[in-house]
């Protein structure tokens, strides 16, 4: 059976465990795959990028970050934001008795990006971050890694499907095959973004 939408997906779930009563439960096991999917996943496909203004000493993350690649400022150049601890932060904050300037670092704190030293004025500012794959619903019946990599989605909320059944002897095969495919898509994440790459041939002298 084809696995290209929410429901088809759910279908195939349901004949794999071979119940036609849970219907209701089979899209939460997909909902917690997706939260595995997003903690395990570094695929191309994720990474987003997004300008802002950095004008204050906190500025807000996107709904949808995971994690940083990297943040720079683009106003007068080009210049990276370093990540720091915020103890780190903290503490070159009350050395420099909160001084001002063009922000140098970033950190996290709740959900804002904290930037040291406080800006002096308006900074131009991109950010390129992972993103969360969108979720599936049946109203968005369908992204890129279920087009792609059904199989993650499969394993993955066959996993999440057996505490719920008190399936424990399955649990360990459906680990197996969704950990495999989660390697499989990140490894082939790496080689497509290396795959411009010329090798050169090093021949050492004698």
């Amino acid at each position: 059976m084809a696995i290209s939408t929410y429901s088809e997906l759910k279908a195939s779930i349901a004949n794999f465990l071979n119940r036609d009563d849970l219907t209701a439960t089979i899209p939460d096991f997909i909902s917690l795959a997706e939260s595995s999917i997003n903690n395990e996943i570094r695929h191309w496909r994720m990474e987003t990028r997004a300008e802002t203004t950095i004008d204050s000493q906190f500025t807000g993350i996107p709904n949808d970050w995971l994690s940083t690649i990297r943040f720079h400022l683009t106003t007068s150049g080009t210049s990276s934001l370093n990540f720091m601890s915020l103890a780190a932060m903290q503490n070159a904050r009350a050395a420099r008795n909160n001084s001002t300037g063009t922000p140098t670092n970033y950190s996290l704190n709740s959900s804002q990006f904290e930037v040291f030293p406080t800006p002096d004025g308006a900074y131009s500012a991109i950010l390129m971050y992972y993103a969360n794959i969108p979720t599936l619903s049946d109203s968005a019946t369908t992204n890129w890694l279920l087009s792609n990599y059904p199989d993650i989605y499969l394993y993955g909320a066959l996993l999440h499907s057996a505490p719920y059944l008190k399936e424990d002897a399955r649990a360990s095969t459906w680990a197996a095959l969704y950990s495999a495919a989660v390697a499989r898509v990140n490894t082939a994440s790496s080689r497509s973004t290396a795959s411009g790459s010329g090798l050169r041939l090093k021949i050492g002298s004698y």
